[in-house]
């Protein structure tokens, strides 16, 4: 039963932590994408082009980084408070 317990709560946190670093991730995207689209620079896009235009390993390396960075120190809050 103890085992349990601990194996559901590291399930748990494991998907927390997942759920929080892919939620940032989009918000990082979805920040990309409003960018994209700005009065100086969307002129005559298409939601096709935006989309190729953010989709790039260069930013999806930034996002995962930044997410990390925003998961721990978030975690440290939390325990912190």
């Amino acid at each position: 039963m103890q085992r349990e317990s601990r194996d559901r709560r590291r399930l748990t946190t494991l998907l927390r932590a997942v759920i929080e670093v892919v939620f940032i991730v989009f918000l990082f995207y979805s920040n990309l994408l409003m960018g994209e689209f700005t009065g100086s620079n969307g002129q005559g896009k298409s939601m096709a082009f935006a989309l190729r235009d953010i989709f790039t390993g260069t930013n999806f390396a930034i996002a995962l980084i930044s997410a990390f960075i925003g998961y721990v120190v978030f975690e440290t809050l939390r325990k912190r408070l």
